[in-house]
């Protein structure tokens, strides 16, 4: 069975160069209605410089989901800075109507002990639930990345004993050479959300970074369709977000962003029916 299109989410990073009004206008008129926001494109604000009213306006006319902002880094890291950047960005999910707010881990070379991981999680969680703000603990897989391992994440927010769910992502799937045999440990019923992007190049993964990811392609070398079919078989019905990073889409028009993400749609359902 396809995929149906409200499962899908366009995470901003596709549109940098677009204002959110032309960005929700575009998701909207692709029948689309779920969107991600960001804190770190070019003006550094999540929502440029118009006000959340204006941003909460601009949601209802377009009718338009935000899922999430992007994100607390590096949330592993116990620092006053960490926590006021995250307490500054749950009152702006709040303020926009965002229902979660995406954890990303110290990704610089430097170890993070597993229990200091833990207990930040801890830390941050009552944070979270006065706000009223969904968590998605998002492992990267680069090599230099302190939380590798989706499996890891996820043993770690149960001992933690916090509500926090997992964020997989497709490209950082693949760049953690022992993701598909840990894959089983997962339970996707903790998934809240999965990252969709593609890589064409050739290099070895561990050679690959965040400038190589694009949208979906019959060459992509993530298998990120294989990779979809393989969460729907074990029963993942939540939301896919097209999060390509690459930087020529600053370059993108409104008709190459379409293009894209129809063509990616479209390429998802030919092998995932």
């Amino acid at each position: 069975m396809a995929i149906a299109l409200q499962r899908f989410c366009i995470n901003r990073k596709i549109a940098p160069a677009l204002s959110i009004e032309a960005f929700f206008r575009l998701v909207n008129s692709l029948g689309l209605n779920k969107v991600e926001l960001r804190n770190d494109l070019p003006g550094g604000k999540v929502t440029d410089d118009l006000s959340h009213q204006q941003v909460l306006e601009l949601a209802e006319r377009y009718q338009i989901d935000i899922l999430t902002i992007n994100a607390v880094y590096p949330f592993n890291c116990r620092t006053e800075q960490v926590r006021q950047l995250t307490e500054s960005l749950l009152k702006e999910a709040k303020a926009i109507g965002a229902k979660a707010l995406v954890m990303c881990p110290l990704n610089e070379g430097v170890s993070v002990p597993a229990s200091e991981t833990l207990n930040a999680m801890r830390d941050l969680a009552p944070l979270y639930a006065a706000y009223g703000v969904e968590a998605l603990v998002e492992p990267l897989g680069f090599p230099q990345s302190s939380l590798r391992s989706a499996a890891q994440a996820q043993a770690l927010i149960h001992d933690a004993g916090v509500p926090f769910k997992l964020l997989i992502d497709t490209f950082h799937h693949h760049l953690y050479p022992q993701a598909d045999e840990e894959f089983s440990q997962i339970n996707v019923d903790e998934i809240g959300l999965v990252h969709l992007s593609g890589v064409e190049d050739t290099r070895p993964r561990e050679k690959l970074t965040d400038d190589e990811r694009i949208m979906l392609t019959s060459q992509d070398r993530l298998f990120t369709c294989a990779q979809i079919k393989n969460l729907e078989a074990r029963g993942y019905r939540g939301v896919y977000a097209f999060e390509p990073f690459a930087p020529e889409l600053v370059n993108w028009r409104e008709a190459d962003i379409r293009r894209e993400i129809e063509q990616s749609i479209a390429l998802i359902q030919q092998h995932v029916d």
